[in-house]
Protein backbone atom coordinates (compact mmCIF):
# COMPACT_ATOMS: atom_id res chain seq x y z
CA UNK A 1 0.00 0.00 0.00
CA UNK A 2 0.77 3.43 -1.38
CA UNK A 3 1.49 5.57 1.65
CA UNK A 4 -0.71 8.75 1.94
CA UNK A 5 1.21 12.49 2.34
CA UNK A 6 -1.26 14.87 4.69
CA UNK A 7 -1.94 18.36 3.12
CA UNK A 8 0.13 21.11 4.35
CA UNK A 9 -2.46 23.12 5.94
CA UNK A 10 -4.24 19.73 7.70
CA UNK A 11 -0.49 19.56 9.16
CA UNK A 12 -0.54 22.80 10.83
CA UNK A 13 -3.91 22.34 11.91
CA UNK A 14 -2.99 19.46 13.59
CA UNK A 15 0.37 20.91 15.11
CA UNK A 16 -1.30 23.65 16.99
CA UNK A 17 -4.06 21.38 18.31
CA UNK A 18 -1.60 19.15 19.57
CA UNK A 19 1.31 21.21 20.81
CA UNK A 20 4.39 19.37 21.89
CA UNK A 21 4.96 18.09 25.03
CA UNK A 22 6.16 20.95 28.32
CA UNK A 23 8.93 20.43 29.86
CA UNK A 24 9.45 17.51 32.59
CA UNK A 25 8.04 18.76 36.28
CA UNK A 26 8.62 16.49 39.40
CA UNK A 27 5.36 15.61 40.89
CA UNK A 28 5.77 17.02 44.18
CA UNK A 29 7.37 20.37 42.50
CA UNK A 30 5.49 23.64 41.29
CA UNK A 31 7.30 24.63 37.72
CA UNK A 32 7.24 27.95 35.81
CA UNK A 33 9.16 28.73 32.92
CA UNK A 34 12.91 27.98 33.78
CA UNK A 35 11.75 27.50 38.05
CA UNK A 36 11.06 24.36 40.12
CA UNK A 37 9.73 24.83 43.18
CA UNK A 38 9.76 22.02 45.69
CA UNK A 39 10.44 23.82 48.27
CA UNK A 40 8.16 22.45 51.88
CA UNK A 41 7.37 19.08 50.52
CA UNK A 42 8.91 16.31 52.86
CA UNK A 43 11.49 15.45 50.15
CA UNK A 44 14.59 13.33 51.03
CA UNK A 45 16.59 13.54 48.12
CA UNK A 46 16.91 15.75 44.94
CA UNK A 47 13.75 14.88 42.17
CA UNK A 48 15.55 13.60 39.50
CA UNK A 49 13.03 14.60 36.33
CA UNK A 50 13.58 17.70 36.34
CA UNK A 51 14.03 19.72 33.35
CA UNK A 52 17.20 20.67 31.73
CA UNK A 53 15.95 24.14 31.20
CA UNK A 54 16.01 24.63 34.83
CA UNK A 55 17.73 28.11 35.92
CA UNK A 56 15.79 28.14 39.26
CA UNK A 57 15.73 24.93 41.49
CA UNK A 58 14.08 25.41 45.27
CA UNK A 59 14.81 22.60 47.75
CA UNK A 60 14.33 24.90 51.06
CA UNK A 61 12.89 23.27 54.30
CA UNK A 62 12.46 19.44 52.63
CA UNK A 63 14.64 16.65 54.77
CA UNK A 64 17.56 15.94 52.81
CA UNK A 65 20.36 14.80 55.09
CA UNK A 66 23.31 13.48 52.38
CA UNK A 67 24.17 14.74 48.86
CA UNK A 68 25.69 11.57 47.37
CA UNK A 69 27.85 11.40 44.21
CA UNK A 70 26.00 13.21 40.90
CA UNK A 71 22.90 13.90 43.14
CA UNK A 72 21.62 16.21 40.49
CA UNK A 73 20.44 15.79 36.73
CA UNK A 74 21.99 17.46 33.89
CA UNK A 75 20.99 20.81 34.67
CA UNK A 76 23.30 23.03 32.63
CA UNK A 77 21.48 26.16 32.48
CA UNK A 78 21.07 26.12 36.44
CA UNK A 79 21.77 29.76 37.97
CA UNK A 80 20.21 29.37 41.52
CA UNK A 81 20.10 26.74 43.87
CA UNK A 82 18.31 27.32 47.53
CA UNK A 83 18.88 23.84 49.46
CA UNK A 84 18.30 25.92 53.00
CA UNK A 85 16.45 24.69 55.97
CA UNK A 86 17.22 21.11 55.59
CA UNK A 87 19.26 18.69 57.13
CA UNK A 88 22.12 18.44 55.03
CA UNK A 89 24.81 16.69 57.33
CA UNK A 90 27.48 15.53 54.42
CA UNK A 91 27.92 16.41 50.80
CA UNK A 92 29.87 14.46 49.11
CA UNK A 93 32.87 15.41 46.55
CA UNK A 94 31.42 14.88 43.51
CA UNK A 95 27.93 15.68 44.36
CA UNK A 96 28.00 19.20 42.19
CA UNK A 97 29.22 17.91 38.84
CA UNK A 98 27.24 19.08 36.14
CA UNK A 99 26.53 22.45 38.19
CA UNK A 100 29.38 24.17 36.36
CA UNK A 101 26.95 27.51 35.81
CA UNK A 102 25.36 27.96 38.91
CA UNK A 103 26.06 31.48 40.58
CA UNK A 104 24.30 31.24 43.79
CA UNK A 105 24.22 28.47 46.04
CA UNK A 106 22.47 28.51 49.36
CA UNK A 107 23.31 26.15 52.15
CA UNK A 108 22.43 27.79 55.21
CA UNK A 109 20.45 26.52 58.57
CA UNK A 110 21.59 22.83 57.91
CA UNK A 111 23.87 20.54 59.92
CA UNK A 112 26.93 20.56 57.79
CA UNK A 113 30.36 20.13 60.23
CA UNK A 114 32.55 19.53 57.57
CA UNK A 115 33.35 20.96 54.02
CA UNK A 116 36.86 20.09 51.32
CA UNK A 117 37.58 21.62 48.46
CA UNK A 118 37.00 19.19 46.13
CA UNK A 119 33.06 19.74 46.42
CA UNK A 120 33.12 23.14 45.25
CA UNK A 121 35.94 22.40 42.55
CA UNK A 122 32.88 22.11 39.63
CA UNK A 123 31.30 25.38 40.66
CA UNK A 124 33.80 27.53 38.22
CA UNK A 125 30.80 30.37 37.98
CA UNK A 126 29.88 30.36 41.25
CA UNK A 127 29.47 33.95 42.73
CA UNK A 128 27.61 34.08 46.33
CA UNK A 129 27.79 31.13 48.84
CA UNK A 130 25.99 31.38 51.93
CA UNK A 131 27.45 28.68 54.40
CA UNK A 132 25.39 30.64 57.69
CA UNK A 133 23.57 29.06 60.51
CA UNK A 134 25.45 25.29 60.40
CA UNK A 135 27.76 23.81 62.31
CA UNK A 136 30.72 24.90 61.08
CA UNK A 137 33.78 25.08 63.67
CA UNK A 138 36.09 25.51 61.03
CA UNK A 139 36.49 26.01 57.49
CA UNK A 140 39.68 24.91 55.06
CA UNK A 141 40.72 28.32 52.77
CA UNK A 142 40.64 25.96 50.47
CA UNK A 143 36.77 25.80 50.16
CA UNK A 144 36.40 29.60 49.19
CA UNK A 145 39.84 29.37 46.59
CA UNK A 146 38.23 26.88 45.21
CA UNK A 147 35.32 29.55 43.58
CA UNK A 148 37.48 31.35 40.96
CA UNK A 149 33.92 33.79 40.76
CA UNK A 150 33.47 33.90 44.12
CA UNK A 151 31.93 37.80 45.60
CA UNK A 152 30.19 37.02 48.85
CA UNK A 153 30.56 34.16 51.33
CA UNK A 154 27.97 34.21 54.13
CA UNK A 155 29.42 32.49 57.52
CA UNK A 156 27.58 33.88 60.09
CA UNK A 157 25.80 32.01 62.87
CA UNK A 158 28.56 29.49 63.05
CA UNK A 159 30.24 27.52 66.56
CA UNK A 160 33.32 28.66 65.29
CA UNK A 161 36.39 27.50 67.48
CA UNK A 162 38.68 29.96 67.96
CA UNK A 163 41.92 28.45 68.11
CA UNK A 164 45.05 27.87 66.20
CA UNK A 165 43.44 26.07 63.85
CA UNK A 166 41.42 28.84 62.53
CA UNK A 167 44.65 30.59 61.55
CA UNK A 168 44.63 30.00 57.55
CA UNK A 169 40.59 30.85 57.60
CA UNK A 170 41.18 34.12 59.90
CA UNK A 171 44.09 34.60 57.04
CA UNK A 172 41.86 34.12 53.99
CA UNK A 173 39.08 36.36 55.67
CA UNK A 174 42.04 38.96 56.28
CA UNK A 175 42.82 38.98 52.86
CA UNK A 176 39.15 38.96 51.21
CA UNK A 177 37.27 40.96 53.43
CA UNK A 178 35.51 42.71 50.54
CA UNK A 179 33.91 39.26 49.87
CA UNK A 180 32.75 38.64 53.13
CA UNK A 181 29.21 39.63 54.47
CA UNK A 182 28.22 40.26 57.68
CA UNK A 183 31.40 40.18 59.37
CA UNK A 184 30.36 41.06 62.50
CA UNK A 185 28.43 38.50 62.80
CA UNK A 186 30.98 35.99 62.67
CA UNK A 187 31.62 34.85 66.58
CA UNK A 188 33.82 32.03 68.43
CA UNK A 189 32.09 29.83 70.03
CA UNK A 190 34.63 28.24 71.95
CA UNK A 191 36.86 29.06 74.08
CA UNK A 192 34.49 29.64 76.49
CA UNK A 193 36.15 32.93 77.29
CA UNK A 194 36.66 34.34 73.51
CA UNK A 195 32.51 33.51 73.18
CA UNK A 196 30.61 36.00 71.18
CA UNK A 197 34.30 37.61 70.29
CA UNK A 198 34.22 38.71 66.74
CA UNK A 199 36.82 36.79 64.34
CA UNK A 200 37.75 39.30 62.53
CA UNK A 201 38.78 41.80 65.56
CA UNK A 202 41.89 39.18 66.23
CA UNK A 203 45.06 40.76 64.67
CA UNK A 204 48.59 39.29 64.01
CA UNK A 205 49.27 39.05 67.85
CA UNK A 206 46.70 37.24 68.54
CA UNK A 207 48.21 34.26 66.34
CA UNK A 208 52.17 35.02 67.51
CA UNK A 209 52.09 31.77 69.66
CA UNK A 210 50.60 29.64 67.39
CA UNK A 211 53.08 30.48 64.77
CA UNK A 212 56.46 30.18 67.12
CA UNK A 213 55.16 26.96 68.23
CA UNK A 214 54.44 25.54 64.54
CA UNK A 215 57.59 23.25 63.02
CA UNK A 216 58.07 23.09 59.75
CA UNK A 217 59.32 20.13 58.07
CA UNK A 218 63.02 20.37 58.68
CA UNK A 219 62.08 20.35 62.32
CA UNK A 220 60.27 17.21 61.49
CA UNK A 221 63.45 15.77 59.39
CA UNK A 222 65.56 16.64 62.54
CA UNK A 223 63.89 14.68 65.27
CA UNK A 224 63.44 12.09 62.84
CA UNK A 225 66.88 11.78 62.58
CA UNK A 226 67.98 13.02 66.13
CA UNK A 227 65.45 10.55 68.21
CA UNK A 228 66.82 6.75 66.84
CA UNK A 229 70.34 7.99 67.01
CA UNK A 230 70.01 9.13 70.45
CA UNK A 231 68.18 6.09 71.46
CA UNK A 232 70.91 3.68 69.97
CA UNK A 233 73.69 6.19 71.80
CA UNK A 234 71.39 5.57 75.42
CA UNK A 235 71.92 2.00 74.69
CA UNK A 236 75.51 2.18 74.13
CA UNK A 237 76.02 4.29 77.26
CA UNK A 238 74.33 2.37 79.69
CA UNK A 239 76.12 -0.89 78.16
CA UNK A 240 79.62 0.78 78.41
CA UNK A 241 78.83 1.84 81.83
CA UNK A 242 77.78 -1.72 83.03
CA UNK A 243 80.63 -2.95 82.04
CA UNK A 244 82.19 -0.69 83.52
CA UNK A 245 81.30 -1.59 87.20
CA UNK A 246 81.30 -5.37 86.21
CA UNK A 247 84.69 -4.79 85.58
CA UNK A 248 85.82 -2.54 88.59
CA UNK A 249 84.26 -4.96 91.28
CA UNK A 250 86.05 -7.97 89.55
CA UNK A 251 89.32 -5.94 90.45
CA UNK A 252 88.01 -5.26 93.91
CA UNK A 253 87.18 -8.96 94.06
CA UNK A 254 90.75 -10.13 92.91
CA UNK A 255 92.29 -7.19 95.71
CA UNK A 256 90.95 -9.47 98.39
CA UNK A 257 92.11 -12.55 97.11
CA UNK A 258 95.52 -11.33 97.25
CA UNK A 259 95.45 -9.74 100.78
CA UNK A 260 94.76 -12.90 102.17
CA UNK A 261 97.56 -14.78 104.52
Amino acid sequence: MGCRRVPGPVLALLLLLCPPPSPACPAACRCAPGEADCSERGLREVPWSLSTNTSSLWLGYNFITVLGPRSFPALPGLRLLSLAHNRLELIHGRALLGLGALQELDLSHNHLTVLTPETFLPLTSLATLNLGSNRLGELEPGVPGALPQLRALLLQDNPWVCSCGILPLWRWLSHNREKVREKSLLLCRVPEQLNKYPIMAFGDESFRQCQETSLSSQHYIIFFIIGPFSFIASIFFCTFMGSLIVFYHSLRRESHCWRRP
